[in-house]
C-alpha cells in the first residue's frame, strides 16, 4: 500500500546529488551510483535504501553521516537510476516502473561488490519505500541485520519470512503503516523467537518522519534524532561483534 503519506514533506535539494559533501563522495558501485560515507577499511556495512524521492536527499545523506560516524561503511545506492519520484507525477504510475522487488535484484550487486571488498557484515535500512526492498533482503538472508523505518508495502506474510534480525520503526499518525499494524508485526516476531527483533511506534510524528521532518519543528526534530540513535543502536547490536575487531 502507498499513498499521499508517501510523498508528504518532500526533500528541498541543497547540492548537486552527483556531488560530494564534506563527509562522503558519489562513487560508482556494482554499476550503481552510490553516496558514500566512512571509513572504507571498515569490515561492516550498511546500506540505507531511499524512499521514493532517492539517494540524493540532504536528510538521508545527513543520516548515512551520522551511522558512518558511528564506525560503519555507508551505502545509499540510487536504485532509481537517476530517476527518482517528482512531486508533478503522479506515484502510482511512477511506481509501475520502479517497483521495490525490482530494485531487490539492483541491490544484490551492490551487496556483492561489498563483500568483495572484504566486508564480513552488511546491515540494511529502508524508509518507506526502500523498506520493501530491505525486507526482502531479509527474507533471504542476504544481509545480517535489517531495519524497516515507516514502511510501505510490507506484510504479515513479509514479516514471517524474515530470516534475519529486524526492526520496525512506526510513527503514531501513519495511514500506512498504522500503529495497530505495527503492533501485529511486533505480535508475529515474537512468535518467531529465532529472529531478534526491535519494534517501537513512536509518538506525535507522522509517516517518513525520519528522513523528511521540518526543521522549524523541534519535536519532530527530537523524534527523528531519537529513531536515528535506535537505528544505530540497533546495528551495534546486531553487528557488534565485527565491529569489536576494528
Amino acid at each position: 500500500m502507498s499513498g499521499p503519506e508517501c510523498c508528504n514533506n518532500p526533500p528541498v535539494p541543497d547540492h548537486d546529488p552527483a556531488a560530494p559533501s564534506e563527509s562522503g563522495n558519489v562513487l560508482q558501485m556494482a554499476s550503481l551510483t552510490c553516496y558514500i560515507s566512512g571509513d572504507p577499511d571498515s569490515k561492516i556495512a550498511v546500506i540505507l535504501v531511499s524512499d521514493v524521492y532517492g539517494y540524493g536527499a540532504p536528510k538521508l545523506r545527513k543520516l548515512a553521516d551520522k551511522v558512518a560516524h558511528a564506525g560503519y561503511y555507508v551505502v545509499v545506492p540510487d536504485l532509481f537510476h537517476g530517476d527518482p519520484f517528482i512531486r508533478k507525477n503522479q506515484l502510482q504510475d511512477w511506481i509501475k516502473y520502479h517497483a521495490p522487488k525490482q530494485a531487490v535484484e539492483f541491490a544484490k550487486p551492490v551487496i556483492k561488490a561489498l563483500r568483495g571488498k572484504g566486508i564480513s557484515k552488511i546491515g540494511a535500512a529502508g524508509f518507506c519505500w526502500g523498506a520493501k526492498v530491505v525486507v526482502e533482503l531479509a527474507k533471504d538472508a542476504y544481509i545480517q541485520a535489517a531495519s524497516l523505518l515507516h514502511p510501505t508495502f510490507v506484510n504479515l506474510d513479509d514479516i514471517k519470512g524474515v530470516k534475519v534480525p529486524v526492526a520496525v520503526l512506526g510513527a503514531e499518525y501513519d495511514k500506512i503503516s498504522p500503529p495497530e499494524l505495527i503492533k501485529q508485526f511486533e505480535a508475529t516476531l515474537q512468535a518467531k523467537p529465532e529472529v531478534d527483533h526491535f519494534v517501537k511506534v513512536y509518538l506525535g510524528v507522522a509517516h517518513g518522519w525520519t528522513i523528511r521532518y521540518k526543521d522549524e519543528d523541534m519535536a519532530a526534530v527530537k523524534c527523528a534524532e531519537e529513531a536515528h540513535e535506535d537505528l544505530v543502536d540497533w546495528f551495534d547490536r546486531c553487528l557488534q561483534t565485527t565491529r569489536s575487531a576494528l
